[in-house]
C-alpha cells in the first residue's frame, strides 16, 4: 500500500467498519483493481449497488453528459429533465397502480419518508416490522431495524411506536415454508390483538427479500397474507426494495415474484449504479394526503444521479440483465448446492436471481459458523474474490454479483469459494 494511503488509513473513523484493507484504484464490470495491481472478482457489488457492473459505459456517458449541463437543481425550485425522464422510465417497470414518485439520497432516507407518508395517510402512529429486518441507521430506521444489536446499542432511546413480529424464516424455525408462513401470520394477528390495535397501526413494513438479516425469501402465501390483513384493517403495506429492487432477483422488483402490490415501495442501491439516489413510490391518492413541504431535501433527485438512473434502467432493459440474473442465479445456486453435498457445514442455499445466501451451521454453534464464514471471506479475498457475510449471527455468505455477470465469472467464483471452503472447513 502506498505510504500516503497508509498514513491516512488511521484517520478514518474507527466506527466505520472495514472488512478488507486494500485501496481500490479503479473498477470495471465485475472487477475491482487495487492500487498495488491486484484484480478482484467483486461479488459484493457495493452491497447490491453496482447492479450494472462497475462503471457501465452507458451510465458513465450519461453522468459525464449531465455533469456538463446541470449538476444540481433543487427540486422545489427547478424541475430538471433527468428527473422527468427517470419518472417516465420508472412508470414502465412499477405496478400500474403506483403512479407517484419521490426522490431522496439514501435507503434510510427513503424508509424515513415511507413511514412519514404512511402515518400521514392513515392518521395512525404505529409501525410493524419483522425479526431480522434491516432498514437503516438513522434514529427512526434504527428503531425499525432488528437484524443485529450492533446497529442499535448505545443510541437509545429510539423512536417509539415500533412493534416486531416473527419473520417466516423456515430454515431457522425447522419448518416447511408453509408451516413458517402460517405461524408468522398467526403471530402477526396475535400482535394486532395484543400490542398494537389495527386502528393505531399505520403500516406493516417488510423487505421483499430479507437482506442484512440473512438473504431470506418469504413464502408467497405469507406476502399474500400480509396484503389481506392490511386490506382488512386499512393498514398501509410497505415493501422495502432497497436491496432487492432493480433486477437483483431477476425481476425489476422482488414483489413481482409474489403477485402482491404494496401501497408504498422504497428503492435505492441499484437504482443509479452507484450514484446516491433513493426513492419512494406510491399512489397519488396516498401522496395527496401529505401537507405540501412535509417531505423534501436539498439533494433529493439530484440531476446527475437521476441521469444515471435513467441510463441504468435502459442498460438493464437493452442488455437483458434481468434475464441474465435469472439464468446466472440458477447456475450459481446449482454450483453452491453441489458444494453443499460435499460440505455439510453449508446448511442452506437460498435466494432469487442473483440475491443468494449460503447459511452455515456447525454443531449448533453460531460462533463456530460465524468464524468459518469470516475465514472463508478472507481466504476468498486472498484468492481474488470479494464476498460479504450477513445474518444476525454473521453465519451466512451473501452472493451479489453484477447482473451482467458471465458464466465464466460465476464458475470462477464457485471455484474460488470451493478452494476457500476446502482450506477453512
Amino acid at each position: 500500500m502506498n505510504q500516503l494511503y497508509q498514513d491516512n488509513f488511521s484517520h478514518m473513523t474507527p466506527a466505520w467498519s472495514r472488512i478488507f484493507n486494500f485501496v481500490a484504484d479503479r473498477a470495471e464490470g465485475a472487477y475491482i483493481y487495487t492500487d498495488d495491481g491486484k484484480k478482484l472478482l467483486d461479488f459484493t457489488s457495493g452491497i447490491g449497488v453496482t447492479n450494472t457492473g462497475h462503471c457501465h459505459p452507458k451510465v458513465v456517458e450519461a453522468i459525464r453528459e449531465q455533469a456538463g449541463l446541470f449538476l444540481h437543481a433543487q427540486a422545489n425550485i427547478v424541475v430538471h429533465k433527468p428527473m422527468l425522464q427517470l419518472i417516465e422510465e420508472l412508470r414502465k417497470i412499477v405496478p400500474p397502480s403506483i403512479d407517484s414518485f419521490y426522490f431522496a439520497n439514501s435507503g434510510a432516507e427513503a424508509l424515513e419518508n415511507a413511514v412519514k407518508i404512511a402515518r400521514a395517510a392513515t392518521g395512525r402512529q404505529n409501525i410493524i416490522v419483522f425479526n431480522g429486518s434491516f432498514h437503516g441507521r438513522t434514529a427512526q430506521t434504527m428503531a425499525l431495524t432488528t437484524s443485529k444489536i450492533g446497529y442499535r446499542t448505545g443510541f437509545g432511546p429510539l423512536p417509539a411506536g415500533i412493534y416486531v413480529s416473527p419473520f417466516p424464516y423456515a430454515f431457522h424455525m425447522n419448518m416447511t415454508e408453509e408451516q413458517a408462513s402460517a405461524y408468522a401470520l398467526e403471530q402477526l394477528e396475535y400482535l394486532l390483538a395484543s400490542q398494537t390495535a389495527p386502528k393505531d397501526t399505520a403500516a406493516i413494513l417488510i423487505e421483499s427479500v430479507m437482506g442484512e438479516g440473512g438473504y431470506i425469501v418469504p413464502p408467497t402465501s405469507f406476502m399474500k397474507g400480509l396484503r389481506e390483513i392490511c386490506d382488512k384493517h386499512g393498514i398501509m403495506l410497505i415493501f422495502d426494495e432497497v436491496q432487492s429492487g432493480f433486477g437483483r432477483t431477476g425481476k425489476w422488483f422482488a414483489l413481482e415474484h409474489f403477485g402482491v402490490v404494496p401501497d408504498i415501495i422504497t428503492a435505492a442501491k441499484g437504482i443509479a449504479s452507484g450514484m446516491p439516489l433513493s426513492a419512494v413510490f406510491s399512489r397519488t391518492d396516498i401522496m395527496k394526503k401529505l401537507d405540501v413541504g412535509s417531505i423534501g431535501g436539498t439533494y433529493g433527485g439530484n440531476a446527475v444521479a437521476c441521469a444515471a438512473g435513467v441510463a441504468t434502467i435502459r442498460a438493464m432493459r437493452d442488455e437483458k440483465m434481468l434475464e441474465n440474473a435469472t439464468d446466472k442465479g440458477i447456475q450459481l445456486m446449482t454450483g453452491l448446492r453441489k458444494l453443499q453435498e460435499e460440505y455439510p457445514q453449508i446448511g442452506d442455499v437460498r435466494g432469487k436471481g442473483l440475491m443468494v445466501g449460503t447459511e452455515f451451521i456447525i454443531d449448533g454453534s453460531q460462533a463456530k459458523a460465524k468464524q468459518l464464514v469470516k475465514e472463508i471471506v478472507h481466504k476468498a479475498e486472498e484468492k481474488g474474490m470479494l464476498l460479504l457475510s450477513c445474518g444476525t449471527y454473521d453465519n451466512t455468505l451473501r452472493w451479489i454479483p453484477p447482473l451482467n455477470v458471465t458464466s465464466e465469472q460465476i464458475n470462477d467464483g464457485l471455484n474460488i469459494f470451493g478452494e476457500a471452503l476446502k482450506e477453512s472447513a
